[in-house]
């Protein structure tokens, strides 16, 4: 399985992603689950997947082939699109046509294949946007009531970004509520693991302010997890019931 979670600020997005995949207990692998296209200064895209690995790599598959298509134009292309909306209209398409084609092929076997991604990003002149976009191809919307979008395993990590994360959350304390959110998760479910991506896009730049992988030994990440921990078990013993 997997966990990503996108964060749409004031400031900025704030985007994570684990890498693990799994098809049973002995056979594990690690792929990445967040892609970037990028015309820095003018557009800025970042798509995050969960579900069938079959499904989001042909899609992801798809519309890179689409982006480098001499023929293509703003209603195939997410580099072409007018808008973050069209841009999220277009991966609906490809990937509502890619679950329909796997899961006809798998229905034989009685098995379904089916996969959810997060867009997001920004274009010069319209505003920071983020989707999640279902296997059906329709998707939901990022908004100031909720500033947060979720795909995977999603419930261990939602808590704490319920509690503090609003549209005026700093990028450094998003990072921060994104990253335990991921150790919440790695915690309670085996199926989400290391090692970690994380984007930041500013707002109004169009263009990707930092990546970084987190590895499993990373010690600024193995502080804070720490840290977390002694903290929650702090505020445990104090509460009187």
């Amino acid at each position: 399985m997997t966990y990503c979670v996108g964060l749409m600020l004031d400031a900025g997005m704030v985007l994570l992603s684990d890498t693990r995949t799994n098809a049973g207990l002995d056979n594990i692998a690690t792929y990445r689950k967040m892609f970037i296209f990028e015309d820095p200064g003018e557009r800025v895209i970042a798509v995050m997947t969960a579900g069938s690995l079959s499904v989001t790599q042909t899609t992801m598959a798809r519309l890179q082939e689409a982006v480098d298509d001499p023929e293509a134009d703003h209603t195939s292309s997410v580099m072409q699109a007018t808008t973050m909306l069209q841009v999220a209209e277009i991966v609906g398409r490809a990937l509502s046509d890619v679950t329909a084609e796997v899961s006809a092929k798998l229905e034989r076997m009685s098995q379904k294949a089916t996969a959810s991604m997060i867009v997001a990003g920004q274009r010069a002149g319209g505003a920071m946007r983020m989707f999640l976009v279902y296997p059906e191809g329709n998707f939901i919307e990022a908004t100031s009531d909720t500033p947060f979008l979720q795909i995977g395993e999603h419930k261990y990590g939602k808590p704490i970004l319920d509690r503090v994360v609003t549209p005026q959350t700093s990028l450094v304390d998003a990072q921060k509520a994104a990253l335990l959110s991921m150790d919440s998760t790695l915690r309670s479910n085996l199926s989400v693991g290391m090692p970690l991506d994380m984007t930041i896009i500013e707002a109004e730049t169009c263009k990707v302010a930092n990546q970084r992988r987190i590895e499993a030994e990373d010690p600024s990440f193995s502080q804070m997890s720490k840290a977390w921990s002694e903290a929650l078990r702090e505020a445990f013993t104090e509460i009187e019931v």
